[in-house]
C-alpha cells in the first residue's frame, strides 16, 4: 500500500516550440482545403434538398393538372408498346 505513495518526482513536461509564421503558399493551401471541406458538406446537404424539391415540384405540377406520376408513367409505357408494335 505504501508503494503507491513513493513514486518519485514528476517529470518536467516539455512544451512544443511556438509555431512559426506560415508562408503565403501554406496559408493558401489551408484556405483551399477548408473551402473544399465546406463545399463537400454543403453539397451533401443541398443535393438531397434539391432532388426532393424537384420531385415535389413535379408531383405538385402533375397534381395541379389532375394526374399523378403513376398515370403518366403508364401512359408512356402504352405509347412505347404502340410504337414497338408498329415497327
Amino acid at each position: 500500500m505504501t508503494d503507491d505513495l513513493q513514486e518519485g518526482p514528476l517529470a518536467q513536461t516539455t512544451y512544443a516550440p511556438a509555431p512559426t509564421k506560415l508562408t503565403a503558399r501554406e496559408q493558401r493551401r489551408r484556405r483551399r482545403r477548408s473551402r473544399h471541406r465546406g463545399e463537400e458538406i454543403l453539397g451533401w446537404i443541398l443535393v438531397p434538398v434539391i432532388l426532393f424539391g424537384i420531385y415535389w415540384g413535379v408531383t405538385a405540377g402533375l397534381e395541379a393538372m389532375g394526374t399523378s406520376p403513376g398515370v403518366v408513367w403508364d401512359q408512356l409505357m402504352q405509347v412505347k408498346a404502340a410504337l414497338e408494335k408498329k415497327m
